[in-house]
């Protein structure tokens, strides 16, 4: 479903909160977001910019990821990972949504774009959805975080030796963007997952829910037709300051020499709905982790029998994992630890358990690792491997790929031990009906 027809099923299930009061894109905005996080929020009447409404949180929590792409929460991980393995090329379509109002007198300043904190460079878009070719392997969508600069220009967050700055690399001149605001989840997940580099995340978006394209109308690049919003541009060799901003574990990441984007044209929907993604929230950490468990799940398959994976909010969502195995052998967990770290390789800290456990619940994983678990056993510990960059406890060198040191925790059963010594005592069910009044 497009974005504004999850937003009008979100409604029908009660989840969607609607505010009517008018509300500032300078804090106001981003404050209640964050108040109301883990549910879609609807801001209807927004102060300065008439005709346009925002929507923060649809990606705050796994159900609503669940409800766009039709299966239970539990199938997510596999459903991923099935999208990744096997997608399909979407359809292309004369006429979209999309480019139902066409501007050629370009203003950023006309749209809604928020000012989070006291501590941002500036005005940012979190939420966009990047565009790109490379000449060599193709199509490629991913995440840059953009600082308003002026009318037509963007200062963006470009990571090196990643898909677009190896795309920039290739060309001698400016390199054509496409940014989609308001893109149906689908798709979020798939720009999220960061596949090999030859591989079409818009046909992995396709695998997950139908998601046809039309053609830019000012380059060679395809968007997804119902996106509600899209900035049609240039990547520049022009540089300047971008940040503070905060990034995924709450903290404000640097400033540094970026790349600046150029404008060239702003298509949209009649009454369009910008999508608002609060730096550091739910959404934010939902979307760079949620992506990395089927890869995760991929690699532990190749050595163990994996039941499920997931990244852990409390660990950023991007540093901590738990995975679950149905054990098979001695060493099947010791393999699973190290196949994790090879599955998502900014991963820190990661727990193995049984199938008995719910990876979903905390208090299960500690209670797990505080009934099957023996530190001169059962921690492996890896020193000085590459790590992450977004933990600030590691080790950063300029020009470098960060350093750090990793830990995984076996909480499975001892193989060969009593499993009636470490399985939970069950008490019966019962209808309270028959005992109380209710």
């Amino acid at each position: 479903m497009s974005f504004r027809q999850f937003i009008q099923q979100a409604s029908e299930t009660g989840d969607l909160v609607t505010i009517d009061k008018p509300v500032d894109t300078i804090f106001e905005l981003a404050n209640v977001a964050h108040a109301l996080e883990g549910r879609p929020v609807l801001f209807n009447n927004i102060k300065g910019y008439d005709g346009w409404r925002v929507c923060a949180n649809p990606c705050s929590d796994r159900k609503y990821f669940s409800m766009d792409v039709g299966v239970g929460v539990a199938e997510l991980t596999r459903h991923l990972a099935k999208a990744l393995d096997a997608p399909l090329p979407p359809p292309m379509v004369e006429t979209a949504p999309c480019q139902e109002v066409i501007v050629e007198d370009v203003d950023l300043n006309a749209l809604p774009i928020l000012l989070h904190l006291p501590q941002d460079a500036g005005h940012y878009i979190a939420s966009g959805v990047v565009i790109t070719k490379d000449r060599e392997y193709g199509r490629n969508i991913c995440y840059h975080r953009l600082l308003r600069l002026d009318k037509t220009h963007f200062a963006a967050r470009i990571i090196e030796q990643r898909g677009t700055w190896n795309a920039m690399q290739k060309e001698d001149g400016d390199l054509p963007i496409a940014i989609c605001i308001g893109v149906s989840l689908a798709v979020h997940l798939a720009a999220a997952m960061s596949p090999p580099p030859e591989v079409d995340e818009l046909a992995v978006a396709h695998a997950l829910k139908p998601t046809p394209l039309v053609k830019c109308l000012t380059s060679d690049l395809e968007v997804p037709a119902d996106a509600e919003i899209v900035l049609e541009g240039r990547i520049t060799r022009r540089t300047t300051s971008e940040g503070p901003f905060m990034d995924l574990t709450e903290t404000m990441d640097i400033i540094r020499d970026q790349p600046v984007i150029e404008i060239d044209l702003i298509t949209h929907r009649r009454n369009p709905i910008f999508h608002a993604l609060l730096p550091g929230g739910l959404e934010h950490k939902l979307l760079m982790g949620m992506p990395r468990e089927p890869t995760i799940y991929a690699e532990v398959n190749k050595v163990a029998r994996c039941t499920g994976a997931v990244i852990t909010p409390g660990g950023a969502s991007w540093l901590h994992a738990v995975v679950q195995i149905d054990k098979q052998g001695p060493d099947d967990a010791r393999r699973a630890i190290e196949a994790a770290f090879k599955g998502h390789r900014s991963l820190k800290h990661v727990w193995v358990v049984d199938t008995d456990v719910d990876i979903y619940d905390p208090n299960q994983v500690e209670w797990a690792m505080a009934t099957r678990f023996q530190a001169d056993k059962d921690l492996v510990i890896m020193e000085n491997r590459p790590g992450s960059s977004l933990d600030p406890s590691g080790i950063h060198v300029p020009g470098q790929k960060s350093r750090t040191a990793k830990a995984g925790f076996d909480c499975t059963i001892p193989w060969g031990a009593d499993r009636s010594k470490f399985e939970k005592g069950r008490y019966g069910d019962v209808d309270l009906g028959d005992y109380l009044d209710v």
